[in-house]
């Protein structure tokens, strides 16, 4: 038998509603490295990033650079140059967002195995659509 789970675990003032960026928020963690090598561009940010689009791109600089995990300087020349670059706090998750990588490249097998088997349950009749 499991122990019940405590109805108070999930403490209104939580540290974790302040966190940054769900686990799973690929793009926050995906700037985070476009910018580990020093201040990019926009363009330069969206470049490796394809798919995502200027709307959502935005949205997320914008609530990094809120969390103070980036820093947005733009330069007085015409026409503007603006660039983002991490701070001392958006940096501090790159060991993060690598110990996230080294279990996604040892995991991914399993976890996609995982989703299949899922998946192939999930299309099974069930009991009430026999």
């Amino acid at each position: 038998m499991s122990a019940a789970l405590d109805p108070e675990m999930f403490d209104p003032v939580c540290p974790f509603s302040a966190m940054p960026f769900q686990i799973g928020d690929k793009w926050t963690a995906m700037v985070v490295l476009c910018l580990e090598h020093g201040p990019r561009r926009f363009g330069e940010i969206r470049t490796p990033l394809r798919t995502v689009t200027p709307k959502v791109l935005t949205e997320t600089l914008r609530a990094m650079e809120r969390d103070g995990l980036v820093l947005r300087t733009v330069h007085p020349e015409q026409p503007p140059r603006v660039e983002y670059e991490l701070t001392v706090l958006g940096r501090s998750l790159l060991s993060l967002i690598g110990a996230v990588r080294v279990w996604s490249k040892d995991h991914l097998p399993e976890l996609l195995a995982a989703r299949r088997a899922y998946e192939s349950e999930s299309r099974l009749p069930g009991p009430s659509q026999q």
